[in-house]
């Protein structure tokens, strides 16, 4: 089912569409006429006859009007928008009209001892009371009356299930209640049976097994996750049973973003994928974060990437003296650059922020850097690691992931840089593409230099050979894809989906492994800190993916249906395109077998084999030569040479 669009605007009903002037206008007058009645009602009551006041009590009469309008307005009653009032706006009007209630019957005695007029003292007591009931029953009465216009002109409103009759759940139906939201509350769904058959605030609590018969009767539209302390092995088992409802399923943050204890329309947001496909994440341990970052100079390279600029994020809670910012796009520098600066001036952290505009393809940029700043610490994720696009440029994407890497090796070397962490992929393990393949190139090349006390390195800069004492620790961390990055499958199939389709997969039985982009910053910097050198971490990714299903889980979420033979009137199609060039139907992490645990129970260490590096360094001039001529076919060979389970598909390769 289709959900209607938020953005439709309908024609108000007249009183709502009226100036704010004019609404002011007509309670100051409301309020006149109940202080004149009250009046009357007070004398009436008290002299147990009909009233009419008679000389000087008109004066009394005008009183009334006359002090509490004045009251209400320093009270700021005429302010506030009736149909949003609460209990905080009742108790403001409680509170105006006991001062007027006191300066009323202060006014009479004075009056009465001043021989102007006797007045029964009774009256004023009795005319604030029935003044205030008077007042706030007016404005309760506006309140529901106004709420119902404005949802009624809204003929928008989503027909909404809050899951979680707790107190967020509870404050968010308060807050919906407003009117002026695109969702009418129909009822709460909760677990515990105590709560089951009861109502809160008038609202009908239900148990999980009523939804689809509540979803027929009442024509739900939207449900909402009101259970920001669930689990998402909770989550996952809620979903699975609402998938097959044509429900658009929404939720509030978790516990830590919901700090202030006041829930919010604003809180509500769309339920990602990666609410579900996220594991419980790990706490991280302190000891580990901190080890190599606090108080030092830290560089970041790919700092405007998806993991290049969580890991800036991560770094810069843990107070480093300098954060190096380095990445060859002006637009994504400058973005991580303006987010880090405000968060640094949002809690006042002092570290020192550098941005760097340079690519790690230019060495003797990488040499002056290091030389200049002296980083501690560095985090190289720098890559071009879209598969297709390197399929189509090979030669660029060697020259990027394999020439980069060595590059700031060398430069952290030169440097005495203390470590030096590589981000790596998967897609490295027994490659299928250049991507891959170059990726393991770089694992190599850190593993070779880790091996060397010296290093004698030779590239097309050098006119000969420079000899150089190594005491950097090298490490490497490998892991799946993450939610949510540059190129990778959920923000594909998110635009698809807001294009109304199709949504397209490659192949039925393609499976990923997934992890969310803030889970692998934090594990790439605590494995770098267990690093005690030629480390390849491999992190544990959990169960891969089908992607058919992740498609049809975001079709789910999104209230929808799939279309296909079985069932032609669905709302989304699948299309299954075919694998591109160099993709796997599976991907892998491990190339041995046997990994050791770590101190971290998702960080492993693997064991794998590498080329040392005078054998190494002669393949890599080798292979960067032919990258900088663009001759694929030399290029190709030599890779599958430098990594023997390089098995590419070159079919598609412009081979020169």
């Amino acid at each position: 089912m289709a959900a209607v669009p938020s953005s439709l605007n309908f024609p108000a009903h007249p009183v709502l569409a009226w100036s704010r002037s004019a609404k002011r206008s007509v309670v100051v007058a409301l309020d006149v006429v109940m202080s004149l009645f009250a009046m009357w009602m007070a004398f009436t009551l008290r002299l147990d006859t009909l009233h009419w006041p008679e000389g000087i009590q008109w004066v009394i009469y005008a009183l009334g009007p006359l002090l509490s309008v004045p009251i209400f307005v320093r009270f700021g009653l005429y302010r506030a928008i009736f149909r949003y009032t609460g209990l905080a706006a009742l108790t403001a009007t409680a509170q105006a009209v006991a001062v007027y209630g006191v300066v009323l019957l202060g006014t009479l005695l004075w009056m009465q001892w001043m021989k102007w007029e006797v007045v029964p003292r009774s009256v004023g007591v009795m005319q604030p009371l029935i003044f205030l009931l008077l007042v706030g029953g007016s404005r309760a009465m506006a309140r529901f009356w106004l709420a119902g216009l404005s949802t009624s002109s809204n003929r928008a409103s989503g027909r909404l299930l809050i899951y979680g009759a707790g107190s967020a759940g509870v404050q968010t139906a308060a807050a919906l209640s407003s009117g002026q939201q695109q969702y009418v509350v129909l009822g709460f769904i909760d677990d515990d049976p105590a709560k089951v058959g009861r109502s809160i605030n008038d609202v009908q609590v239900y148990a999980p097994v009523q939804i689809p018969a509540l979803v027929a009767r009442l024509k739900v539209t939207d449900i909402l996750l009101a259970l920001p302390s669930a689990t998402r092995e909770r989550r996952n088992q809620i979903l699975k049973q609402l998938q097959p409802l044509p429900l658009h399923i929404r939720t509030l943050p978790g516990l830590s973003d919901l700090a202030s204890g006041r829930v919010t329309v604003q809180d509500i947001r769309e339920l990602d994928i990666e609410d579900l496909l996220g594991r419980e994440p790990v706490p991280p341990r302190p000891e580990l974060l901190a080890r190599n970052l606090t108080d030092k100079v830290v560089l970041v390279t790919g700092a405007g990437g998806s993991i290049g600029s969580e890991l800036c994020r991560q770094i810069l809670r843990e107070r480093p003296k300098q954060l190096l910012l380095l990445d060859h796009s002006e637009f994504a520098l400058y973005s991580i650059h303006a987010e880090l600066l405000g968060l640094c001036k949002a809690n006042s952290w002092e570290t020192q922020l550098t941005p760097i505009l340079g690519s790690v393809v230019h060495y003797a940029r990488l040499a002056t850097l290091c030389r200049t700043w002296k980083p501690t610490s560095v985090y190289h994720a720098a890559a071009y690691k879209h598969v297709p696009l390197v399929e189509d440029n090979p030669a660029e994407g060697v020259m990027n992931n394999v020439l980069g890497t060595l590059n700031l090796a060398r430069a952290a070397i030169e440097g005495k840089v203390e470590h030096f962490v590589l981000v790596s992929t998967d897609k490295a393990v027994r490659p299928t593409n250049v991507m891959g393949a170059s990726k393991r190139v770089a694992e190599l090349i850190l593993q070779a230099l880790a091996a060397s006390p010296t290093v004698a390195f030779q590239t097309p800069a050098d006119v000969g050979t420079t000899t150089l004492n190594n005491h950097t620790r090298f490490s490497m961390v490998r892991f799946g894809n993450v939610l949510g990055s540059s190129g990778s499958v959920v923000p594909l199939f998110r635009s698809q989906l807001a294009a109304g389709g199709p949504l397209t997969v490659t192949h039925v039985e393609v499976t990923r492994y997934f992890m969310t982009i803030p889970e692998a910053a934090q594990l790439v910097v605590q494995a770098g800190a267990m690093a005690r050198g030629g480390d390849v971490f491999v992190l544990e990714m959990g169960q891969p993916v089908k992607i058919l299903d992740l498609a049809m889980r975001m079709v789910a979420l999104a209230g929808l249906s799939v279309r296909d033979a079985a069932h032609p009137d669905g709302d989304v199609e699948m299309v299954i395109t075919g694998l591109r060039p160099g993709e796997k139907l599976h991907e892998e992490l491990l190339i041995g077998d046997n990994p050791e645990p770590t101190e971290h129970p998702r960080i492993m260490r693997a064991r794998e084999e590498f080329i040392t590096w005078p054998i190494l360094s002669e393949q890599l001039q080798s292979l960067t030569d032919a990258a900088r001529h663009g001759a694929n076919a030399q290029m190709l060979t030599t890779l599958r040479h430098i990594v023997p389970n390089f098995l590419p598909d070159t079919l598609h390769l412009v081979v020169t």
